[in-house]
């Protein structure tokens, strides 16, 4: 997957919406690189200092002599994601951060099946979003709240935005800061998984050690062990749900163990196995990064 930096241009669709407007604002302000936005009802128009279009495709033409875009950011209902994602590959944009959830699940499989084919990369849905920190974040991750994102060498993937901003919280207050945040979705079926997140936060220039916040339900963590066994770097985990009984479903439509499989025990005894520190509560990180670190 490809992280998204401080110099790479963004577009937003459903950008004049109540939330594409306040957290692009907020986007903005931090220093992401919005370049356009899309609503076919306003194509022509300005909104927050930039040009609004009919579709990503005008877009990316209209664009394509600055430099085209690099990530687009969908603020759309989820009746409306597929048409806007395809929308999005077909103007050739490699990565799509969706936030949406209740998307028909066959549209998600198609928009997967479509990305797949053309190249794109694609975090969610149901996703938070992204922070590099210092430079820009996509989504509504609180990347301007220096209580929860402080410049550092922690890189933090998570299945929650929620949990995952209680571990940037608990990062930061144990005096450590982060390199990058991942939010990859809650979702059964997502576009980048905890094993590609991994890797990516392995490779980010500046990343000392990696947090991943998973959860219970299907096979992705134990996935991501398999790559974590081969890391030079420490990696801790927290896996949500390991209270739940077999068979109830968790907050995330992807959190359901199924008999033997996605259980926290079996998550837990793969990334242990791989020389990853399992934590119990978020609240342990810091002292558990300062012992990895330090030796």
């Amino acid at each position: 997957m490809t992280i998204v930096r401080g110099h790479h241009r963004v577009l937003i669709q459903g950008i004049t919406g109540k939330q594409g407007t306040f957290w692009t604002e907020l986007m903005q302000a931090y220093g992401t690189k919005v370049t356009g936005g899309v609503n076919p009802k306003k194509a022509g128009t300005e909104h927050l200092g930039v040009p609004v279009y009919a579709s990503a495709v005008d877009a990316a033409k209209d664009q394509e002599a600055d430099g085209g875009i690099d990530a687009s950011v969908l603020f759309i209902p989820p009746l409306g994601v597929k048409a806007a994602a395809l929308d999005a590959i077909d103007a050739g944009i490699n990565t799509l951060c969706i936030l949406t959830e209740h998307i028909p699940v066959q549209d998600v499989m198609y928009v997967m099946a479509a990305a797949k084919d053309a190249g794109t990369l694609i975090t969610g849905p149901n996703t938070a979003g992204s922070v590099t920190v210092g430079e820009c974040f996509t989504g509504f991750m609180p990347a301007f709240n220096e209580r929860i994102f402080k410049k550092g060498s922690i890189g933090v993937m998570s299945r929650s935005g929620s949990l995952g901003t209680l571990m940037c919280q608990n990062i930061v207050s144990a005096g450590f800061g982060q390199s990058a945040f991942v939010g990859i979705g809650g979702d059964p079926i997502i576009g980048t998984t905890t094993k590609v997140a991994l890797q990516a936060l392995d490779n980010f220039e500046g990343t000392e050690a990696v947090v991943i916040v998973g959860e219970i339900g299907g096979s992705m963590e134990e996935e991501a062990a398999e790559y974590a066994a081969g890391m030079d770097k420490p990696v801790l985990a927290f896996i949500a749900g390991g209270a739940a009984p077999p068979g109830k479903k968790m907050g995330h439509a992807g959190a359901i163990v199924i008999g033997d499989k996605g259980t926290y025990a079996s998550k837990k005894s793969a990334l242990e196995e791989a020389g990853a520190t399992v934590l119990d509560t978020p609240s342990h990180v810091g002292d558990v990064l300062k012992e990895r670190l330090s030796a």
